[in-house]
Order: C-alpha cells, then structure tokens, then sequence
C-alpha cells in the first residue's frame, strides 16, 4: 500500500522551529520564576536560622537553671551537649548533635555577649561576620 505525503507529515517529529518556541517559552517562565523561587529559598534559609537559635537559647536557659551561669565563649554551644567539667551540669539540652546553620557552617557563640548574657548568631549566605545578612540572638 502507498501512503501519501499527508500521512508522512502526521508521523514526523516537532520541526526545530516549534522546538526553538517551546524552549524560548521555557527560558522566559525561568527568567520570572527564578527569582522568585530563590527569594523563597533564601528567606526559608533566614527563618531556619532563626528557629535554630531560639532552640539554642531555649537550651542555654536550662542549663543555666542547672549549673546556675551561660556556658563560656570557651565552653561554647559544645557544653550544651557534653558535659564541660561541671558537677551540677545535668544535660544533654539538645536531643541532637550541634545543628549547623543552613548555609553549613557553625553558629558563633560568645559570652559574655556584647548585646546581653550571651549571643548566637550565623554569618548567613555570604559567611562574613556583619554583613546585612547575619541571623542573630540579639535582632
């Protein structure tokens, strides 16, 4: 049986034009959401940051309470988890291991704060101590 150019047509493929549409269209839906779907990604990151601290402040209060100071710039955020040396250190205050921060790396802990008892703080994406993109204990 013969078959004619119409059905030939009907069995090729999209032409490179189509193709090159699709891929224009793709590239422009990119182009707008990207950036959108980045500022969420970023301000998720920021928010992460934020619950961990709290959870870390959360922890300091406990074992305050028990050994009756914050830990040391020294002791650091470690002495919420293992036991510094203390008598009356009644821990772990955190169920976990030390949690990074979003961006990898760990919270800075000093006390005595310059900004209270104590401050916790990430350097945020960038990793720089006090840029405009630091998540803090103190803000």
């Amino acid at each position: 049986m013969h078959r004619n150019n119409e059905d030939r047509r009907s069995e090729k493929g999209f032409t490179l034009i189509e193709l090159i549409v699709v891929l224009v269209i793709l590239g422009l839906l990119a182009a707008v959401v990207g950036p959108r779907v980045y500022d969420k990604l970023a301000k998720g990151k920021d928010q992460i940051a934020k619950i961990q601290i709290k959870e870390f402040e959360g922890a300091l209060q406990l074992y305050s309470f028990d050994v009756g100071r914050f830990p040391t710039s020294s002791e650091g955020l470690e002495s919420l988890i293992r036991n510094p040396g203390n008598d009356s250190w009644r821990g772990p205050y955190l169920s976990k291991d030390l949690p990074k921060d979003p961006w990898g790396r760990l919270y800075a802990y000093r006390s005595p704060g310059l900004h209270g008892d104590y401050d916790i703080y990430s350097m945020g994406a960038d990793g720089a101590d006090g840029g405009d993109d630091d998540i803090c204990s103190w803000k």
